[in-house]
């Protein structure tokens, strides 16, 4: 390579420093704008049901969202975040300016988006470039659930909560037959797990009766003598002001829990309040515990990023 390309290449990546910078600072009160996703924790959210290899194909490169293993190295635009990433970034990009091939990358495709399994520099330095597409070879995850681009980690786990939700509403109906309580989750998998203590509830109910009865009365039966008399405790012992973030249904799920595990471990009867009241008192937390723990998470996620950075710098830059 001659001196000019390679000092166009350094110009280039301190141009991607900076904007990466840049959007770091104007994204300060709220970081996880930024943060690249991470494949592992999208197969954790989505659970997909298949894999299946779809070969070469042509990728649009603003529909590449995240990556297998170096979501760390780049922000959600595919900007290099280290300044120890130059020497391979740049030598991507000489590549790129002389017009050298290079290889076709890897990609994961799940719900319309891609993931990164190999190539994740030379998909920044496309984009840094201006390249609308990029040659990937394909494995696709299955899954119901359609992504965009752009989405952060919040956005996606609300989409597959709203998913689950709908489906589980579909299901039951629960909406219509109780249209005065709206079933509300933050967290995913509660939808299926509600729908399994209803089945429950429904194999005990039968036990006493010589006819099986309908879902929808096992429905009501659940609502009105389970569900309903645990959320007027949650209500009575003001549990939402100590769980802040969190609905009366997460709670409903957590009690539940909980009083299973109370009755299980120590033996006796627990009454419902005192499982509340054990169980507040013991992962509740007050105004002063909820200001020290935003404070140490915050703390936590500074140390990982320090620890990150130092070892990428010594294992060398390898994708």
């Amino acid at each position: 390579m001659n001196s000019f390309t390679k000092a166009e290449a350094n110009d280039d990546f301190s141009r991607a420093r900076t904007r990466e910078k840049i959007q770091k600072i104007l994204n300060l009160p709220n970081p996880n704008r930024t943060a690249m996703l991470s494949l592992r924790e999208v197969r954790e959210i989505l659970r997909p049901s298949s894999e299946s290899y779809r070969g070469m194909q042509v990728v649009s490169i603003d529909r590449i969202v995240g990556s297998e293993g170096r979501y760390a190295d780049f922000n959600k635009q595919f900007l290099p975040r280290h300044d120890y990433m130059r020497s391979r970034w740049t030598r991507v990009d000489e590549a790129h300016l002389t017009d050298i091939p290079l290889p076709a990358i890897h990609v994961y495709e799940i719900g319309g988006v891609y993931f990164v399994r190999d190539g994740n520099h030379r998909v920044s330095v496309a984009r840094s470039q201006g390249t609308m597409s990029i040659d990937a070879e394909v494995v696709a995850l299955g899954s119901e659930i359609t992504l965009e681009p752009g989405m952060s980690r919040d956005d996606l786990k609300s989409a597959v909560i709203e998913y689950e939700k709908k489906r589980f509403y579909q299901t039951t109906r629960f909406d219509r037959i109780f249209p005065e309580y709206d079933l509300v989750f933050t967290a995913t998998g509660r939808y299926d797990e509600v729908l399994r203590h209803i089945h429950e509830h429904k194999y005990y109910i039968n036990m006493n009766y010589p006819e099986e009865i309908l879902f929808e009365g096992a429905l009501k039966s659940w609502y009105q003598d389970v569900f309903m008399p645990i959320i007027r405790v949650v209500r009575e012992q003001k549990l939402p002001g100590r769980f802040p973030g969190r609905t009366e249904a997460d709670l409903y799920v957590w009690l539940v829990k909980h009083w299973d595990e109370l009755k299980k471990s120590h033996g006796g009867e627990f009454s419902l309040s005192e499982a509340a009241e054990d169980f507040s008192g013991r992962f509740g937390r007050g105004l002063w515990k909820q200001i020290t723990d935003v404070m140490a998470r915050r703390r936590e996620a500074r140390a990982k990023k320090r620890r990150i950075a130092r070892g990428k710098m010594q294992e060398g830059d390898l994708d």
